[in-house]
């Protein structure tokens, strides 16, 4: 079955559940291709007050890119563009939405599904959640955008730790990275971040508004553009023979043998 992100509303919060439970939830273009619009159609209800995005089933928050299909949807230059265009606009959406975001994570969030998390204003993790970045095991050119707000949200350490060990995190690592801002136990968990929302959305809409511009004002005011140099190292990474090498290792679930070139 395709994957999708499904939408809905209760109690004055808004949900959207990446839905891909065969691929643990991991992201396809069209599902990237879908945030902004769903996104845009939370803030403009004025019966919502907050928008939380969560993975479906309990297995998975989400476990990246789908990298099975990166050989139709990220092979060559204007494909890669065309899904960097894709995924830059659904974190922007989530980043920028005047309205507060929580990331709920529950079991794995890697690649892609850490960068989705990482645009909302918080994250809130159940005890089995893992984090990891693994772009430098599978060749991947890890975008200025996903760098900038690692860097701007947790710091050039562990940014740095994060990207170059390409390692995976528990719970409590995440949290000591500064990834998520509280854990809770899996019996704690629905009741702890139920009360977490419940307590943002009495507040006053207009405050939380320009709370939020301000915010986001000052997160992007940091953000640094992208220049040739980095953009052409990224470019470099997806049309590399160890580019080719990450997903064929994937595939055969093995380490990867890279050779540099």
């Amino acid at each position: 079955m395709e994957g999708k992100i499904v939408y809905g509303v209760a109690q004055g919060v808004a949900r959207l559940v990446i839905d891909s439970p065969a691929r643990l939830n991991a992201m396809s273009l069209d599902m990237w291709r879908a945030i902004p619009a769903l996104v845009e159609t939370a803030v403009a209800d004025p019966h919502v007050t907050a928008i939380v995005l969560e993975g479906a089933p309990d297995q998975a928050f989400c476990a990246g890119a789908d990298i099975s299909r990166f050989k139709v949807e990220r092979s060559g230059a204007a494909a890669v563009e065309a899904y960097d265009l894709a995924v830059e606009a659904a974190e922007t959406a989530l980043a920028n939405a005047e309205k507060p975001t929580l990331a709920l994570i529950r079991g794995i969030c890697y690649g892609g599904g850490l960068g989705l998390a990482m645009t909302c204003d918080l994250r809130l993790a159940r005890a089995d959640a893992k984090f990891r970045l693994p772009a430098a095991r599978l060749g991947i050119g890890y975008s200025m955008q996903g760098v900038s707000r690692l860097a701007r949200r947790l710091g050039l350490a562990a940014t740095s730790e994060i990207l170059f060990t390409a390692n995976s995190f528990d719970a409590s690592g995440g949290k000591a990275l500064g990834i998520v801002q509280h854990v809770y136990s899996a019996a704690e968990f629905d009741g702890a971040v139920a009360a977490f929302i419940a307590n943002i959305a009495q507040n006053a809409p207009l405050s939380m508004r320009a709370a939020k511009r301000a915010l986001t004002a000052f997160e992007n005011a940091m953000a640094p553009a992208a220049t040739p140099a980095v953009v052409q190292a990224i470019v470099d990474c997806y049309e590399s023979h160890d580019y080719r090498e990450g997903q064929q290792a994937f595939a055969e679930k093995r380490l990867p043998r890279f050779t540099g070139a």
